[in-house]
């Protein structure tokens, strides 16, 4: 290895020493090498695999098998910062069997796949660390062992990089913890053992005691109580050795265990590592070998480890080449790119994306026609969310949850003892089952002075342009991280009849898709009318900083699921339909069992609730595109000048996504559906779309960001339904409409949405 390593630092001495000739330029050396591998390229058929040594233009160098541009079987890559790849690939992505090694002598040697240490390997850190066992996307996750340079050791379950779950560490000074972890440090229920013979089982939180536990001394004697570090909380009873009688807590302070015991027991921190095997860059150009005429005046392109260009080094937006080799020019609007990526499928008309988008909505100010309306819900809010009362518990009574459980609030113009004055319209403001939704806010850790910030601060809500296909109006806040929606009688009636059974679903399940709901209200306006809107507050899937670029609204029927809209006015904003989905979405192992086993609780909860119409909603953010420029963590978007409406929205470069996958704190804000990191693979239909409702697959990838929620899950199958779909079953296909059984609807849905989402293989 050494000699290979000597022989490659050898020629790039000698090309430096040519490049730096009297002509103070390597274009002569540039093109000399360019051409020798071009001459090569040319002479192979597209596919062919063949054995090629490449000596890079930045210096970097390549031998082993290639096909088509691209290490393709058994090969060795050796970058000019010391780090090197040996092992298989494919298509320019390392997968497989290899090792990948650092100039500080840390190595991996184990499974790669997608260009990530992923499967099961072995790391040997720079400073003598080494862990055995499984990995995915370059983090320690699933079971492994991980051995210390100072002699402690950890075997059992590791998460997205950190011990979490069941697990062992010893110390090299003997004393050992086995039970629980979370987030990398002793949490939960377990024991800790000394050579001294003293014993620790029970409760634990950010490493120390916490909760109830027993210490047992090895003479017999043991300490029974609650522990925590802070001494107020300390209370216990202490047993002496060979007796039944209980001691006094003066015989012996618990502070003993905190400021002795456990002073040498600190877990070992993880050792940082500067860059991962995805982050890596090739030294990879496009020869001439693409059948375009174009193709030898395109400059040379980097490309990713596996396999995306680095469109940083081509930024000329005008023209746009495409995977073919053939240069085309976008017409018309140019806020849209086309996104074609390197080395796949060419089939289909490129990926059209939105460089910009439209903030969503109409300003509701004064003089609009909701604007009374508007300012009552958010007097409303203040005072239901802000009014003092008892602190929130998630234990709540079978009496919470009772329809009856109401409150009538009424807001004079002027005032009241309760209520401040205000500019609009006299009205009533009702509650309904106020503990229950203020237990739900805290589930979902809404901070109550956040929340009605959001709602009912100075920034106006905005009415979306069209209500939806309920009539339901829809409004969004300011700062889009909440929803409000108008609601009919019947809806308010299925929700709070549910309402036990969804409150207890959120509570045990914390990865749950369906819908969160933060409260419900009614609004009654005074007059002859006497008018009732009827409003709940709910999430918004789609609050992010980043652009989502495509969202599709699924439901796993044909009937009436192709947007109306012609492509040209197709925009970031619009929600297409199961016959316009052209993807299938593909997540890693673990998310995606995660994902198969949620869908059927959230599917069981609303079968059970005699639930139907409900749908999953998709939104995309394309992470890179091949013809456009890369923008850096945090970079705005293009925008579009002229319009008042348009906002700048960040873009998330490859180079952002690695560093998010990285990131404890990155993996932090991943859940499911929330800023997941995913592939999508091109699909296109054979025939009639109306006949195929998911297409055949082209092998054309991309990465993205998703974010997905189950939606609409308050359409009872009542008799109108059942009318519905009796009438549309003499016309069409009874398994095309979406008015079914909730039985059948339910297995029809998931039967649809576990073809469209896959696992990443």
């Amino acid at each position: 290895m050494k000699a290979w390593e000597a022989t490659v630092r050898k020629t790039q001495a000698a090309a430096k020493k040519r490049a730096n000739t009297i002509f103070g330029t390597s274009y002569a050396v540039e093109n000399e090498l360019q051409d020798d591998d071009q001459e090569e390229d040319e002479r192979h058929e597209n596919g062919e695999v063949y054995h090629a040594e490449r000596f890079l233009l930045n210096g970097d160098y390549y031998t082993g098998y290639w096909a088509d541009n691209f290490p393709h079987g058994h090969g060795k890559y050796w970058w000019t910062d010391g780090c090197m790849y040996v092992g298989e690939w494919f298509r320019g992505k390392t997968m497989g069997k290899g090792t990948f090694s650092w100039p500080s002598g840390a190595m991996y040697e184990g499974n790669f796949k997608n260009g990530f240490m992923d499967g099961e390997g072995v790391y040997t850190g720079s400073n003598g660390n080494t862990y055995k066992g499984s990995w995915v996307m370059n983090l320690k996750h699933g079971y492994g062992v991980k051995e210390y340079a100072n002699g402690d050791s950890y075997d059992g379950e590791w998460s997205h990089g950190v011990q979490e779950g069941q697990g062992k560490y010893q110390w090299n000074s003997g004393n050992y913890y086995v039970g629980e972890w979370k987030n990398g440090n002793v949490c939960g229920k377990g024991t800790m053992v000394w050579t001294n013979g003293n014993v620790y089982e029970g409760g634990w939180e950010d490493g120390l005691p916490k909760g109830e536990g027993t210490f047992k001394w090895s003479d017999g004697s043991f300490y029974v109580g609650n522990w925590s570090k802070d001494v107020k909380e300390q209370n216990g009873t202490y047993h002496p050795a060979g007796s039944l009688l209980e001691g006094t807590l003066e015989e012996w302070d618990p502070q003993e265990i905190f400021d002795v015991e456990l002073r040498d027991c600190i877990v070992c921190p993880s050792e940082k590592v500067p860059i991962w095997p995805s982050q890596k860059k090739l030294a990879v150009w496009r020869s001439s070998n693409g059948g375009s005429d174009n193709s030898t005046s395109v400059k040379p392109r980097r490309l990713s480890v596996d396999g995306r260009l680095d469109a940083s080094v081509d930024k000329d937006m005008g023209r746009m080449r495409l995977s073919d080799g053939a240069i085309d020019r976008i017409e018309g609007d140019e806020s849209l790119v086309g996104l074609q990526m390197e080395g796949t499928s060419s089939r289909g008309s490129p990926l059209v994306l939105p460089k910009v988008v439209k903030r969503q909505g109409e300003t509701i100010c004064k003089g609009h026609r909701n604007y009374e309306l508007m300012l009552n819900l958010q007097l409303g809010i203040r005072h239901s969310v802000g009014r003092p009362g008892p602190p929130p518990s998630l234990d709540l009574k079978p009496s919470a949850f009772d329809p009856k459980e109401k409150y009538w609030t009424k807001f004079p113009p002027e005032g009241s003892k309760n209520t401040p004055p205000h500019q609009s319209c006299e009205f009533k403001w009702k509650d309904y089952c106020p503990k229950v939704f203020r237990s739900l806010r805290m589930l979902f850790n809404v901070d109550p002075a956040d929340y009605m910030l959001s709602i009912c601060g100075n920034d106006a809500l905005r009415e979306l342009s069209s209500p939806g296909k309920s009539g339901s109006f829809f409004y969004l806040t300011n700062d889009d991280r909440y929803m409000i929606k108008t609601m009919k009688k019947a809806e308010v009636k299925v929700l709070l009849r549910m309402l036990n059974a969804y409150y207890n679903h959120v509570r045990a399940f914390e990865n749950t898709l369906v819908t969160k709901y933060y409260g419900l209200h009614c609004v009654k306006l005074n007059g002859p009318a006497q008018k009732k809107v009827r409003f709940i507050i709910m999430g918004n899937l789609f609050c992010t900083e980043y652009m989502i670029q495509k969202r599709y609204d699924l439901k796993g029927s044909t009937f009436g699921r192709l947007t109306d809209k012609p492509e040209s006015e197709i925009e970031a904003t619009t929600t297409l339909k199961d016959l316009d989905l052209n993807f299938i979405f593909r997540l890693q192992k673990t998310w995606f069992q995660e994902f198969r086993r949620q869908v059927d609780r959230d599917c069981e909860l609303l079968e059970q609730e005699r639930i139907m119409d409900y749908s999953l909603l998709v939104g995309l953010h394309f992470t890179e595109s091949a013809n456009e420029e890369q923008t850096s963590p945090g970079a705005q978007t293009p925008v579009d000048n002229g319009s008042t409406e348009t906002e700048s929205v960040p873009r998330l470069s490859r180079a952002d996504v690695d560093q998010l996958l990285l990131d404890p704190a990155g993996w932090a804000s991943i859940k499911l559906g929330i800023n997941m990191p995913a592939r999508v693979e091109r699909t296109e239909r054979k025939g009639e779309g109306e006949f195929q409702l998911v297409g055949e697959p082209t092998g054309e990838y991309y990465d993205v960001v998703m974010f997905f929620g189950i939606i609409d899950i308050l359409q009872d199958y009542d008799i109108t339904k059942k009318l519905e779909h009796a009438y549309k079953s003499i016309q069409y296909d009874p398994n095309s409409i979406s008015a079914v059984d909730p039985k059948q609807y339910s297995r029809r849905f998931r039967d649809y949405i576990f073809k469209v989402f896959a696992e990443d293989t």
